[in-house]
């Protein structure tokens, strides 16, 4: 049988092959800029001077080969190889900004340049060449600077190429990110570069029209993913800054995207400055938020309801975060997790109860844990998710998230004293016909959340079901999990006889878990899934476990700042180090 699939995957390689070859045969002479773009990307000062030292983190993996350049590596896998070619890792050289950074900017670009500028190697994909573009371009003075006439020729020369190869190419991108990286980039060389006017346009009103097709009314992709919703704003916000600097405006369907994802993204930003950890999105690098937001100029409140499908609670220092909404499907949920009702809770500038994160940096196994319900701080039954992934894809190795919730009714209301989220979905009816619905009351200062977990078998055709996953398991119950997974940082203990547990955040809070009692509550290993790091991270969680035998079972719990803690705190603990990470 022949998979559609793979010949697609096959024939856009070739496609890429072809036109890179073909591009690498352009005769156009380019000798500067027209105008050249303020630098906006933000490098790391410390993973600079680990890239010149010989430590290369990428894709999750460290290689410490001092003295062997990017292009000499033994890459471990097509991720690693992914990074290599898409040069953020300029940003991190430019951030440090002296000599040996600006020496080993100008070995590896040229170094780029010989070995794969004839339109060979994996890096002449769209998406991988707007995001090249866009750093040579951003640090042009930094690499240009002391080098010879015939390095500055080959320079030019090359991003011509580039150029010409994302005009015909730009549409081999896969619709989302890839093809908003893309179009940038051609936007920025187009603005940018001698004779390439003309390349401009074209792409300025085809990203006006992936802003109307991919960005929907809440300001939210298709795929759900946080992070990946920051990369497109900042793309965006880049493309928007480039047209304004050359005198130009962007298209209002542009402008109109960016004005919709901005309260979007304040929406999904914690207390500390972080996004939500969900759909496979981690953290986002440190600051990157907010100097997005700042530099985007939208002043918009936050949305009311849901802004991309997750519900918002905030007051005093405490952020709670929810996925209200059923997960993505098809093409969309290749890194979609089965998340629905699961929620992250940050005091100040400290995550307390998180998800797990995504694992795709540590391999299959991980990836595939990350994505399953156990990994999250919500009710699975049995061990089983909420949603179920299908066969992975032959070519690119992804699997489609399938059999999840299709309704997730939510309403986000004024408690007496504070606000109130109550949520359910429908993911385990075809399974145990039994419906999760759950309710998160936070005070008004923050200082305290009320939780409530239930599953109910509501309809007849739903009781049947239930009686007959009782049967199967001879009447013992259907066994069911509350998980809270807490923040590597959390310094967590039981009290008054595994009754309680008291959480420390390194800024000094105490807060306390709770429950009714009637339940067992257990304290087990857990992990913390990131990609700045090299394997994951040991963690902890509280787990609730019991047995459903009714139609209706009811679970309450609590978590509060125990008294003596004080209403604001100083936190001044430092995070660890970029150094000790590696």
């Amino acid at each position: 049988m022949i998979n559609l699939n793979s010949l697609r995957t096959r024939h856009t390689r070739f496609l890429n092959l072809w036109h890179a070859r073909a591009a690498t045969r352009t005769r156009a002479q380019v000798t500067g800029f027209v105008s050249q773009p303020e630098p906006r990307t933000i490098g790391s000062f410390a993973r600079g001077r680990q890239l010149i030292a010989g430590n290369y983190l990428f894709a999750g993996t460290l290689l410490h080969e001092p003295g062997k350049a990017l292009w000499d590596l033994e890459t471990p896998d097509a991720a690693y190889r992914a990074e290599l070619h898409g040069f953020a890792w300029l940003d991190d050289l430019a951030a440090v900004g002296d000599v040996p950074a600006r020496h080993k900017a100008q070995d590896w670009l040229w170094g780029w340049i010989e070995a794969y500028g004839k339109g060979r190697g994996p890096g002449w994909t769209p998406d991988l060449t707007g995001r090249r573009l866009i750093r040579w371009i951003n640090h042009a003075i930094f690499v240009l600077r002391g080098v010879e006439s015939d390095q500055s020729h080959a320079f030019y020369r090359s991003l011509v190429q580039q150029t010409q190869f994302l005009s015909r190419r730009w549409r081999g991108a896969a619709p989302g990110l890839p093809r908003f990286e893309a179009l940038t980039g051609l936007i920025y060389a187009g603005l940018s570069l001698e004779g390439q006017e003309d390349l401009a346009d074209p792409a300025i009103n085809a990203l006006a029209r992936e802003c109307v097709l991919q960005v929907d009314d809440q300001g939210g992709l298709p795929t759900r993913n946080p992070e990946e919703l920051l990369d497109v704003f900042t793309l965006l916000t880049w493309a928007a800054a480039a047209l304004s600097d050359a005198g130009r405006t962007p298209p209002d369907a542009h402008l109109s995207a960016i004005e919709r994802i901005a309260p979007t993204l304040r929406s999904l930003r914690h207390s500390d400055g972080s996004l939500a950890r969900f759909h496979g999105g981690g953290r986002g690098v440190e600051g990157w938020l907010d100097h997005a937001l700042a530099a985007s100029g939208v002043r918009t409140a936050q949305p009311d309801g849901l802004a991309m499908g997750y519900a918002r609670l905030s007051a005093g220092r405490t952020s709670i975060i929810i996925d209200a909404a059923p997960p993505p499907v098809g093409a969309a949920s290749g890194n979609a997790h089965a998340s629905t009702l699961a929620f992250e809770v940050t005091s100040g500038r400290r995550p307390l109860i998180v998800n797990c994160g995504s694992g795709a940096s540590f391999g299959l196994d991980w990836r595939r844990a990350g994505r399953a319900t156990p990994s999250h701080s919500a009710l699975s039954l049995g061990g089983y998710s909420s949603a179920r992934l299908d066969e992975a894809d032959a070519d690119t190795g992804l699997e489609a998230l399938i059999g999840g919730p299709d309704h997730v009714p939510v309403e986000i209301s004024h408690a007496s004293d504070g606000m109130r989220f109550q949520g359910g979905h429908n993911g385990y009816v075809p399974s145990h016909g039994l419906t999760h619905a759950r309710t998160l009351e936070l005070t008004h200062d923050g200082r305290g959340l009320a939780g409530e977990d239930m599953l109910l078998a509501m309809e007849d055709a739903d009781k049947r079901r239930f009686d007959s996953a009782l049967d199967a398991g001879q009447l013992k119950g259907i066994r069911f999990e509350i998980r809270f997974h807490l923040h590597p940082d959390v310094d967590a203990t039981l009290d008054l006889g595994g009754a309680a547990v008291s959480m420390a955040l390194k800024s000094g809070e105490v807060w306390v878990f709770r429950h009714d009692g009637a339940h067992s509550l257990t304290f087990e290993p857990g992990v913390y899934l990131e990609t700045t790091r090299l394997k994951p991270r040991g963690a902890q969680q509280i787990v609730l476990t019991g047995m459903a035998f009714t139609y209706a079972t009811r679970i309450r719990w609590s978590l509060s700042k125990a008294q003596e803690t004080a209403i604001g705190v100083r936190d001044l603990s430092m995070d660890e180090p970029f150094v000790e990470e590696v």
